[in-house]
């Protein structure tokens, strides 16, 4: 994803040009995995497939940017990464799909904590509570994406289960 100027914002352009590139890579017989990252160094934010998905997350996963991740399969992120479902701290609830997927992933008390308080977590954090598989160092050019060693490691393992 490369929107700098609205750090990859998801406003209605730019879900119509995702949706179109998903729906040429889910023709695609070869896809087995697809990896949502982001090309603006500190933004994050990603989508659901019908494939195995990974978010890598580097800098901020905000927000509809979580909720994005956790629709993913696996996540993966930065140890410096910052994530939260912040609406509530604008006096808003999250509206896509956090409220439920979160309290699948770490279950209702911690996931109703985080809501409710808009918390933010770290990479090293949110791997702890169980919201991201890995943590893994960020690189200094920003990227924590499957050249790395851990997410590398990561996709070596799912390719073995797909």
């Amino acid at each position: 994803m490369n929107r700098p100027s609205a750090r990859n914002a998801l406003g209605n352009v730019f879900v119509s040009q995702l949706l179109e590139a998903l729906a040429q890579l889910r023709e695609d017989r070869q896809v087995r995995v697809l990896i949502f990252r982001s090309a603006v160094k500190g933004v994050f934010c990603a989508a659901a497939f019908p494939a195995p998905t990974i978010a890598a997350m580097d800098g901020f996963a905000l927000g509809g940017g979580l909720e994005l991740a956790l629709a993913c399969n696996l996540r993966v992120a930065a140890s410096s990464a910052v994530m939260g479902l912040i609406e509530t701290t604008r006096g808003l609830l999250p509206g896509a799909g956090g409220t439920q997927r979160l309290p699948r992933c770490l279950g209702v008390a911690l996931a109703k904590e985080l809501i409710f308080t808009g918390r933010r977590l770290s990479g090293e954090q949110a791997q702890a509570l169980g919201l991201v598989n890995q943590a893994v160092a960020q690189k200094e050019d920003g990227n924590t994406g499957p050249g790395d060693p851990a997410p590398g490691e990561l996709l070596s393992a799912i390719e073995c289960q797909v």
